[in-house]
């Protein structure tokens, strides 16, 4: 068994031709053929040239952190099957860190000795992505291998831009609107430095794509939090501040943050298609990416 990171591509920007001068966007019908070719990759992928059955792939474990929220787990479980919808041969599985069932080492459990990758449904690196995961995927007996987190990725700017239309940024604003306008990115927080890097990225990129200031704002360890960068932006002359939700799924963090909003606050990503898209990207790049042998692996070989 093996619990190995890819190397982990921190600034994933689009290619030139799918980008405007606005910032990053997304052509939708690049968008749809690209999904309708992970849909079939899918299938195919178990029919070689001589017509012989391929063996299956990797089982793909979505790890969750856990809720006491009852909607966090209604929305990975919505999000497991999008995911399922658009690979339906690959066996997609669910597994928590914490506080919900089923936990990560009993879904390894259930896996057996079978190969699986497992995909953390976090948005940066932190404890969770480098001590947590790892270590629960090296006590189990199937062959692990973890992706890296989901953020920072163009996608996640998608499901953000999307969200705060939602909620009720306008896309269209006058010079006046958006010199007085700006988000906070709320995000849950880390003391890993690691994981302050990488929000701070994700909000690089979605201040290109909207156009007007993001500063990151933390519900937790970090500074700011969101009441502290609101301020911050009104100092500035920014007093329409929009906060974007930047967790997974709602919880308690979520809905304190939201609460702090002085103008409009957008939803979680949830289970937004384009989340759906990154989960396979993450999964796809990870079965790409050469095993490294573990420890004991080596050791069996000599």
């Amino acid at each position: 068994m093996t619990a190995s990171l890819p190397p982990h591509d921190e600034s994933q920007q689009l290619p030139q031709s799918l980008r405007h001068p606005g910032g990053v966007h997304l052509d939708s019908s690049a968008h749809t053929m690209d999904r309708i070719t992970s849909r079939l990759g899918g299938r195919l992928s178990f029919v070689p040239l001589d017509g012989s059955r391929r063996p299956a792939p990797p089982a793909l474990v979505l790890v969750g952190h856990g809720s006491r929220d009852p909607r966090a787990l209604s929305t990975v479980g919505a999000l497991a099957e999008r995911v399922r919808a658009l690979r339906p041969d690959l066996p997609v599985h669910l597994g928590h860190i914490e506080l919900n069932a089923p936990l990560l080492p009993d879904t390894l459990a259930g896996l057996g000795t079978a190969q699986a990758v497992l995909v953390p449904l976090l948005l940066s690196r932190g404890y969770h992505v480098k001590q947590d995961i790892p270590e629960m995927a090296a006590a189990a007996s199937a062959r692990t291998r973890v992706a890296t987190p989901l953020g920072p990725h163009p996608l996640l700017v998608e499901t953000l831009h999307a969200r705060l239309v939602e909620a009720g940024w306008r896309t269209r604003m006058s010079k006046e609107q958006r010199r007085s306008s700006a988000v906070v990115l709320a995000a849950a927080g880390s003391r890993d430095p690691d994981s302050d890097i990488d929000t701070h990225r994700t909000a690089r990129l979605l201040a290109e794509r909207l156009g007007v200031p993001v500063v990151p704002a933390y519900a937790t360890t970090a500074a700011p939090n969101v009441p502290a960068a609101v301020r911050a932006l009104a100092a500035r002359g920014r007093h329409r501040v929009a906060v974007a939700s930047y967790f997974t799924a709602p919880g308690r963090f979520a809905t304190e943050c939201a609460e702090a909003a002085p103008w409009i606050a957008a939803a979680p990503l949830g289970a937004h298609p384009a989340m759906a898209d990154l989960i396979l990207h993450r999964y796809d790049q990870t079965v790409a990416t050469p095993e490294t042998p573990t420890t004991r692996e080596l050791a069996a070989a000599l």
